[in-house]
């Protein structure tokens, strides 16, 4: 089951981050998936961070930069990735 949890804001080619805007809280550990335009792809929360500082637990409303796998662009979409 899937439930969106962010949109990608920005996106920084060269370290392979994208700035998501959470709608929902995320956690390191989580399964996503980003899909857009040009993206549709799952990946493991590996890191996130907030002004730099690495963070477990990100809740709504925060903007964090994560690593993403592949090339993502503003305005795809973040889903939680959950168990049914």
């Amino acid at each position: 089951m899937e439930r969106m949890v962010g949109k990608v804001t920005h996106y920084f080619p060269k370290i392979g981050v994208a700035v998501v805007r959470l709608s929902d809280e995320l956690n390191t550990g989580d399964q996503i998936r980003i899909s857009g335009a040009h993206a549709n792809f799952s990946q493991l929360v590996t890191s996130m961070q907030i002004e730099h500082a690495a963070i477990i637990t990100a809740k709504k409303g925060q903007e964090v930069g994560m690593k993403v796998s592949q090339e993502v662009r503003a305005g795809d979409i973040v889903y939680q990735i959950t168990p049914d």
